[in-house]
């Protein structure tokens, strides 16, 4: 299993109405100093990012098929992170926790400012992706902010965002705004394919139901997403009666990895999400019916939140796995 990362994918399938939009702005001579993109997890806005930055870095004489071979110097130097006019903002890696950082914090978002202020070294453009702005917490937005508001010349920032409701709005309004939707069966059987070709048929089109994007069917595939997904499947079938020792059974075997517990975490959360969504929507199928009907709406709303706070906790502070599990499974339980 192998997957290219956004700055090194030369692939993007599903967007071409989004990218047909920034190579308009680029041979219009209206480049936008701000672009959002926004969508679901990991449906490749930080891949359209990229090749976003590999079309203005490469300038106006190469077309934008060349910018983006593998084979270009500006798609290596890309790639490498070697580049002199583009800087990546992100949140960092924890080694200790061996996980990412909570937040974007206020000293990666200063160096924004002072990066764009220098003078392009290759005469062209200077660009900035912040790969999940979403993560910016409220000092480093603000600086951020300073940049939109007075953003300095043959200057772009490329802001990708799953949640752009947690941004400052007036960090989105001084954005021109691309949202990316849910590849298609199609598409997604292409990507995946390309990803996991050991993996059987079956097996990947369930991962595609589970995920709705490439991104994120990929780090299921490294969690065991079908089999977790089948656990939160019984669960919710034996909800709100499911037994303790089988509650506790499921916590044992999920709390081996740092994975399984987020796995099983977010797709629960999706179960619940879906099933309440299509209930209210009239579209919902016999299972799911059975268990939006347990209890009032604004309580399965309460009730997300709380599973959602739990695994925050959980994984901010570094506390026991096994008993968040038995905890959100007990919340489940109580009606």
């Amino acid at each position: 299993m192998s997957a290219a990362s956004p700055r090194e994918n030369p692939v993007l399938l599903g967007h071409a109405a989004a990218e047909a939009v920034f190579d308009e702005a680029i041979r219009a001579g209206r480049v936008h100093h701000a672009w959002l993109l926004t969508g679901p997890e990991g449906v490749g806005k930080a891949t359209l990012a990229y090749r976003f930055a590999r079309r203005l870095l490469a300038g106006p004489g190469m077309p934008a098929a060349q910018a983006n071979d593998p084979a270009s110097p500006v798609f290596r130097r890309v790639a490498a992170g070697t580049h002199a006019d583009l800087l990546t903002i992100e949140r960092e890696w924890d080694d200790k926790r061996r996980r990412l950082r909570s937040e974007i914090v206020v000293d990666s978002a200063r160096g924004v400012a002072d990066f764009l202020r220098l003078t392009p070294a290759e005469g062209g453009w200077r660009l900035v992706v912040v790969d999940g702005a979403e993560h910016l917490n409220r000092n480093a937005a603000n600086a951020l902010l300073k940049v939109l508001e007075e953003p300095p010349p043959r200057a772009v920032l490329l802001l990708t965002c799953a949640s752009p409701g947690r941004l400052l709005p007036t960090i989105r309004s001084r954005c021109r705004r691309l949202r990316l939707g849910e590849l298609g069966p199609a598409d997604m059987e292409r990507v995946l394919a390309r990803c996991l070709p050991d993996m059987g048929l079956a097996d990947r089109a369930a991962l595609a139901v589970l995920s709705g994007a490439p991104g994120r069917a990929l780090v299921l595939a490294e969690e065991q997403g079908v089999e977790v997904a089948a656990l939160v499947g019984d669960v919710l079938q034996a909800a709100p009666n499911l037994p303790v020792l089988r509650a506790y059974e499921i916590a044992d075997k999920l709390a081996r990895n740092d994975a399984g517990f987020a796995a099983f975490m977010g797709l629960l959360r999706d179960a619940i999400s879906a099933a309440v969504r299509n209930a209210a929507r009239g579209r919902a199928d016999a299972a799911q019916q059975r268990l939006a009907a347990l209890r009032p709406l604004a309580e399965w709303g309460d009730l997300w939140h709380a599973l959602t706070r739990l695994q925050d906790d959980t994984e901010r502070f570094n506390l026991d796995k096994r008993h968040a599990i038995v905890s959100g499974l007990d919340l489940l339980n109580t009606p």
